[in-house]
């Protein structure tokens, strides 16, 4: 169900961009003057020239061949030829057997790079009233247990996704879908009612969430016992599983609970609302947020009613012990069970339940699903069914699945009390944030309140830039102490790169210096080179939009302040040689960090001012 696109030898150019609008123009006029044809835009494809040959940007000219009747090399040169002559940003060219790399003129970049200083947000586009409105479901967790690692990926990756489809001017509404409702929460409800003794998230002086969760490892403690001592006693172990008393009673207030019994809905109800105010704490900590949050408990009686609906129009049907079914053996698949013969919903029935309520509420365009990859069967039969019901997404919704994450020292197994807890994670980032700042000396001559602060941001970047710089369809494993490293592919080195280039920028601003471009400058290569990564930020942007990936931005991320970084050890900024090449450098230097700033924005990441 999810995009990919096929690596390949060049990075595609933004065609928004004035510079290679002028170049895409000038081939088409070029295909017309020499060859008498007119051609589309796509196909004047311009790349980034690739490092191992001279130039800025390359024409692939094969698409060319049938209008010249010549052999590639000397289309190329026919039209390199042409473009010299009339496209005064062209000042050269050589030809690569069907490829045509062209050179940009130094005034040209010069331009360049006061379009991007003009434009605060270079790259992104803004959503307009004809932009497509893009839902992005991401998050829900079960109310039973705290977010765990695995939460944050999922967070993570959904709200990342969230910003890049917005940079690609898209309305976006971010959405969470809370399991409220089942077994798992008469499992914590039971078990806080035999051994809670009143116990709330005041008195223990621990957050909602972690306290529920508590009392669900507790349940699974008691029922393993139970199972244990009834195994023992002669009984088959997948019996004893279903005889277990604990067992038997959850299944009991579950059945209470959807009959409403007034006991059972306001314990549910008390409870709840400890993990909702829990999980708020959480999500500000990770910086994310939702546009609109829906609950299990309030759609799976929708889903059941669109299930009835579709059992009156044929799509499904029901078996002799009353159950209702999709078959999907004509598309490949299997039979799909929709209601239980007692009438109860599963999984698939709150899905399409809340796919009523969500086409109901907006005018969606697209739906986004950020899942685990052990769900992808679930949304291949989802999609089909929404076809089948009529929703017009329905069939191109998008499943980003993506893998399992993991610590140095095994997989997280939440029932028996062994998950890696988030508010952990965090804390412990934070803690190794400044502790790593306080051995590097680099917080000296701080407050203390700013360099918590400080520790907060580069802690929080430094879990999040890890997570996101893998590519979210493979499974990962996060490590702490790599991930904090001032060096390297990590966040730390962004921001530190960052918050490097804004303390270059208040010494110049302290010395009377501003940035500015005088006309008629001769550039040295690497500073074309740095325009021209910075350039290409909208093509990175571009580029993780149609592949729902946050590791493009963070890869783009790391390679423009790899680029600074070489820049900057080759040339001085503020003891350049001219008062000239200082402004230049100024202004190069601060695009390059609102450039840095905008790309780690879209992955939820913050930059210090100095760290």
């Amino acid at each position: 169900m999810r995009n990919s696109k096929e690596n390949s030898n060049f990075a595609p150019v933004n065609k928004n961009r004035l510079m290679e609008k002028q170049i895409t123009e000038a081939v088409i006029a070029s295909i017309k003057s020499l060859y008498g044809q007119e051609v589309p835009e796509k196909m004047a494809q311009l790349q980034k020239t690739r490092s191992e040959f001279e130039g800025n940007l390359t024409l692939v000219v094969f698409p060319f061949l049938k209008m010249s009747k010549k052999k590639p090399e000397e289309t190329a040169q026919e039209i390199g030829e042409w473009l010299v002559t009339n496209c005064p940003i062209i000042s050269g060219f050589n030809v690569v057997k069907g490829f045509l790399n062209l050179n940009i003129a130094p005034t040209a970049w010069a331009e360049l790079l006061k379009q991007m200083d003009a434009d605060a947000h270079y790259g992104e586009k803004q959503a307009t009233e004809q932009s497509p409105l893009v839902m992005i479901e991401y998050s829900s967790p079960n109310t039973n247990k705290p977010l765990h690692l695995g939460h944050v990926r999922n967070n993570l990756l959904g709200w990342s996704l969230a910003q890049i489809m917005a940079a690609n001017g898209n309305k976006v509404v971010k959405t969470n879908i809370v399991n409220d409702r089942g077994i798992h929460i008469c499992k914590s409800m039971l078990a806080w009612l035999k051994w809670g003794n009143g116990e709330t998230p005041e008195t223990s002086g621990k957050k909602g969430d972690h306290l529920i969760g508590d009392y669900y490892v507790a349940f699974d403690k008691h029922y393993r016992e139970e199972v244990k001592e009834l195994v023992a006693q002669g009984m088959e172990e997948e019996k004893a599983k279903q005889e277990a008393p604990l067992i038997k009673e959850a299944h009991e207030m579950l059945v209470k609970w959807e009959n409403n019994d007034p006991e059972v809905r306001s314990l549910w109800k008390k409870m709840n609302e400890w993990v909702y105010a829990g999980f708020d704490e959480t999500y500000k900590a990770l910086g994310v947020g939702f546009d609109k949050i829906y609950y299990e408990s309030e759609t799976y009686l929708e889903g059941k009613e669109k299930v009835e609906e579709g059992l009156e129009k044929g799509f499904f049907y029901r078996r002799d012990d009353n159950s209702v079914w999709a078959d999907l053996t004509k598309e490949g698949l299997d039979e799909k069970l929709l209601l239980r013969s007692d009438g109860t919903s599963v999984y698939m029935t709150q899905d399409i339940g809340t796919a009523k309520l969500r086409f109901q509420d907006f005018p969606i365009d697209q739906m986004i699903y950020v899942v685990g990859n052990e769900q992808n069967y679930h949304f291949q039969v989802l999609s089909i069914l929404l076809d089948k019901l009529g929703f017009k997404w329905g069939k191109d919704l998008v499943h980003f699945s993506y893998g399992m994450v993991e610590l140095p020292n095994g997989k997280m197994k939440s029932r028996e009390g062994t998950v890696v807890d988030a508010d952990d994670l965090i804390a412990t980032m934070i803690a190794d944030a400044r502790q790593t700042s306080d051995e590097l000396g680099k917080n000296a001559d701080m407050s203390e309140e700013e360099k918590q602060e400080i520790a907060r941001i580069v802690g929080m970047g430094a879990l999040k830039y890890f997570i996101l710089k893998v590519d979210a369809r493979k499974n990962m494993l996060f490590n702490p102490e790599e991930s904090i490293d001032f060096n390297g592919n990590t966040g730390p080195f962004i921001q530190y790169t960052y918050a490097r280039i804004r303390s270059i920028l208040r010494k110049a601003e302290a010395e009377g210096l501003t940035p500015a471009i005088a006309d008629g400058m001769t550039l040295e290569q690497k500073e074309i080179d740095l325009i021209q990564k910075v350039s290409e930020y909208g093509a990175a942007v571009e580029q993780a939009g149609k592949d729902y990936s946050p590791s493009g931005i963070a890869n783009y991320c790391y390679e423009l302040t790899k680029a600074f970084n070489q820049f900057y050890h080759d040339y001085s900024i503020l003891n350049a040689d001219t008062q000239e090449q200082k402004q230049f450098r100024l202004m190069l230097a601060a695009n390059v960090a609102k450039t840095i700033k905008n790309g780690m924005a879209l992955l939820g990441i913050e930059v210090p001012e100095r760290m």
